[in-house]
């Protein structure tokens, strides 16, 4: 008696979990419908945190030289200030010198301080995966000012762009420096080009867990839903210029194929 109970209290454990991811798959791309994340309270990160002995240093508070143009490849062109640096509007998007597949990202960012703008016009940005040069798209975690900014669920501050709203809205008050440390588990294909393998993405945001091994349906774009198409194994990571003078700072990644 006791085993049957245990043999469908387990079922209704996985049932009930592919119920929900399959709820979540079914809602249409930026759908305003769509439950907006629970906001729950969390630490402060006015302190840059320190890296790991093995990490790769991204952005060391004095040069962007690990980084380039998305655009051109040259020089990148985002200001830098004292530990931080600063999102020009229109001069494109910039991506790391080296490539990387599966990796532990650290990055710290802040939106500007002045509240300008709503929705998706307020504190812009995304961190990309496996962005190819001149390319649009890859795997983004958006970065938004979500801090009493209503916005489409799956836009929002630390979303899958597109698939995936977070758990919950960890985003700190405006203009505060705040923490995602990302786990990216890139796709894998087979030698003809077939997916193998999805992308997959755990998500922390100011230290709440808001993604969880989620499954990427594909690459992450505006509007529409894109299949999966191979592309090598390691690639850049790339930031957004989308307009606003969004800060950056405290950037390091661990390898996770290396």
């Amino acid at each position: 008696m006791q085993k049957n109970f245990l043999l469908l209290s387990l079922f209704l454990l996985v049932h009930t979990g592919f119920l929900i991811a399959q709820s979540q798959e079914s809602y249409k791309i930026h759908d305003e419908k769509r439950p907006q994340p629970k906001v729950v309270a969390h630490s402060s990160f006015s302190r840059m945190a320190t890296a790991p002995s093995d990490a790769i240093i991204l952005f060391d508070g004095k040069d962007l030289s690990e980084w380039v143009s998305s655009n051109d490849g040259k020089k990148a062109p985002w200001a830098v200030h004292n530990n931080y640096f600063e999102v020009i509007k229109k001069t494109g998007g910039i991506r790391t010198v080296k490539e990387f597949g599966d990796v532990q990202l650290h990055i710290e960012w802040a939106a500007p301080k002045k509240i300008e703008g709503k929705s998706q016009g307020r504190g812009n940005s995304g961190v990309f995966f496996m962005a190819k040069p001149n390319v649009s798209y890859g795997y983004e975690v958006q970065v938004l000012d979500s801090y009493n900014n209503p916005t489409y669920p799956d836009g929002q501050a630390s979303a899958i762009y597109g698939q995936y709203p977070p758990d919950y809205n960890a985003t700190a008050p405006t203009g505060e420096w705040q923490t995602y440390d990302i786990i990216f588990l890139r796709p894998r294909f087979d030698k003809s080009g077939n997916l193998e393998k999805p992308a997959y993405l755990t998500v922390f945001h100011n230290g709440v867990l808001v993604h969880n091994h989620r499954k990427l349906l594909g690459p992450t774009t505006h509007k529409v839903r894109k299949e999966y198409s191979a592309h090598p194994k390691r690639l850049p990571i790339s930031l957004q210029d989308h307009g606003n003078p969004v800060r950056f700072r405290n950037i390091w990644v661990r390898d996770l194929e290396r």
